[in-house]
């Protein structure tokens, strides 16, 4: 028998929760051990052992949210976000497990990085903070905070790879990403190249 969609609707939503409650429980040492053992044995490849990827395709993770690392997981597990390199890592991964990674990536210290083109991350710096009033393109600070650092919700951008974030932004333009705020795809398909150049400089070199 067919499930109403509102049951459906209820299940995910208490699905969501339940995963942000676990993502927001303090990290106890057992757990620790095993985000320690899950880093050591996949993340540290792609993401460094303390979160600071040294590849620009890799986003640093040191400072993300909790909640937002979990729920990015479980939805490699599920499908909801596509990616070949991501889903066989979390496979044989649980929910706990995301929790206890995503309080130890948010645990990490951030650091502050040079910007490689201070004339475009000014461009960037008045979309972020402004938006294109001409174009109506929404300023990224309005959701994720005047100083890029984000919600629960959010990711905080604060700190990342250019060149990840340009990346992001292209697969929002083209629908390729869709498990997140639906809200940046109107935006992504706003911005011109050179606008999301600009702004993912500026990104870059937040802390």
């Amino acid at each position: 028998m067919t499930e109403p969609r509102g049951g459906a609707c209820r299940r995910i939503v208490l699905a969501a929760a339940a995963l942000l409650a676990l993502a927001a429980t303090p990290l106890h040492a057992s757990d620790a051990a095993r985000a320690q053992e899950i880093v050591s044995g996949k993340c540290f490849i792609c993401h460094g052992a303390d979160g600071e990827s040294s590849s620009p395709v890799f986003p640093r993770l040191a400072g993300q949210h909790s909640a937002y690392i979990a729920r990015q997981l479980a939805d490699y597990k599920s499908g909801r976000r596509k990616s070949s390199a991501m889903q066989p890592m979390v496979d044989d991964l649980s929910a706990a497990d995301f929790a206890a990674l995503g309080a130890y990536f948010a645990a990490r210290p951030t650091h502050m990085h040079p910007v490689e083109d201070p004339e475009l991350a000014g461009m960037g710096k008045f979309i972020f903070g402004r938006g294109n009033p001409y174009s109506g393109v929404a300023a990224c600070a309005s959701c994720h905070g005047a100083n890029g650092n984000g919600t629960e919700n959010l990711p905080r951008l604060a700190g990342q790879h250019a060149q990840y974030i340009e990346n992001q932004l292209r697969l929002f333009n083209k629908r390729e990403r869709t498990n997140d705020n639906a809200v940046m795809h109107a935006i992504a398909t706003k911005l011109t190249e050179l606008e999301m150049k600009a702004v993912a400089a500026y990104i870059s070199g937040l802390k």
